[in-house]
């Protein structure tokens, strides 16, 4: 899983330094006849067709390093560092990357034009050309930055949805929902105290956004100890993703039940409940947007969760989503009845899902 967000991570970038290396060439040579000129009288008329050729391929170069610097920090620095210097140590980085690429490719292109370019030692220093792909450089990898932190942000997909105005009027989408939420969340808060319970909580939700991605799923918001899971039908119900999400959820913080165990001398357990159907979301808030579920679907998934502690199970789930998914070709459904939500009139029938047992 690590190495396939590394290759998509890269991937990302290298198409996004292209690009902006692409419009660099454009903005600053696009047009110009004569580019540049040897140190004679003569003038050198090298082909448009040349800078881009050097821009792509110098914007695939930085979009690799780019990438596996970026995927480095965020996975193994990130968290040891502050922000600020976490900025300042990337920020030397790139500018010796700069330098040694422009270096190398000043040599390249001496060898392909046969012209003598002034890239001696500290060459930089006093060249413009330098001094402003620097400058493009910084803006286009903050532009890159802000996109990252949005994305992370509203989720992946979500914030091109909000650009395109997606959501600006309220628009119907049939969902799934899932409400997954700490055991004996009080008893845990007692015991570790506000300060070891917030970090707890921390490394629970890490773990648990460890496992998003392979079962396509999106967070829609953390609620104190809870966090509420929201898959389109079509992405939800493809290979079980939306049960198979749990119980990976569970292997992982079982695989990881020592560190808990060291750290907090407890082992985190969740419960959850799933239901489907439509419901309206829509962009809120000015000052801070978001994107806002409404309908009766995030109410009955809460409170099918609820009950996971009168039954004492771990994950329920409602008929119209049993009827809708996978679920019997690999684990028990078992109905529980028709069960009485709190605020709601109408009785639900409830299914309580487990893994089979094995002889």
């Amino acid at each position: 899983m690590r190495i396939k967000k590394f290759l998509v991570a890269v991937f990302q970038s290298i198409l996004f330094w292209m690009l902006a290396f692409f419009i660099f060439v454009f903005i600053k040579y696009n047009g110009i006849e004569y580019e540049l000129e040897v140190y004679t009288d003569d003038v050198l008329n090298l082909p448009i067709q040349e800078f881009y050729q050097f821009g792509l391929l110098l914007g695939a170069i930085i979009g690799v390093l780019y990438g596996i610097i970026e995927f480095l920090f965020d996975t193994y620095l990130s968290k040891r560092m502050v922000l600020g210097v976490n900025i300042m140590v990337k920020s030397i980085i790139y500018f010796i990357l700069i330098i040694v690429l422009l270096s190398i490719f000043s040599v390249l292109i001496e060898e392909q034009i046969d012209i003598d370019l002034d890239n001696d030692r500290g060459w930089w220093r006093d060249d413009p050309f330098f001094w402003t792909t620097i400058l493009y450089f910084s803006i286009t990898s903050i532009i890159f930055s802000l996109i990252k932190i949005a994305n992370d942000k509203f989720g992946p997909g979500v914030f091109l949805n909000m650009l395109l105005g997606k959501y600006r009027k309220p628009r119907e989408e049939e969902r799934i929902l899932m409400f997954i939420d700490l055991k004996d969340s009080t008893k845990i808060a007692e015991q570790l105290g506000h300060e070891a319970y917030s970090k707890f909580i921390q490394d629970c939700f890490t773990d648990l956004n460890s496992v998003l991605r392979k079962y396509e799923a999106d967070i829609y918001q953390y609620v104190g100890d809870e966090a509420v899971l929201s898959w389109t039908t079509k992405k939800g119900f493809r290979k079980n993703n939306c049960v198979n999400l749990y119980y990976a959820f569970g292997a992982k913080l079982k695989k990881r039940q020592q560190r808990y165990l060291e750290r907090y001398k407890i082992t985190p357990q969740f419960k959850a409940g799933l239901h489907c159907g439509k419901l309206m979301i829509a962009e809120v808030g000015t000052i801070k947007k978001e994107l806002a579920f409404h309908g009766d679907v995030i109410n009955t998934a809460s409170r099918i969760q609820g009950l996971c502690n009168k039954f004492n199970t771990e994950l329920l789930v409602s008929k119209s989503f049993l009827d809708r998914s996978l679920i019997t070709l690999k684990y028990e459904a078992n109905l529980l009845g028709d069960l009485e939500l709190r605020g709601k009139k109408e009785k639900l029938e409830i299914y309580e899902v487990q893994r089979p047992v094995v002889d």
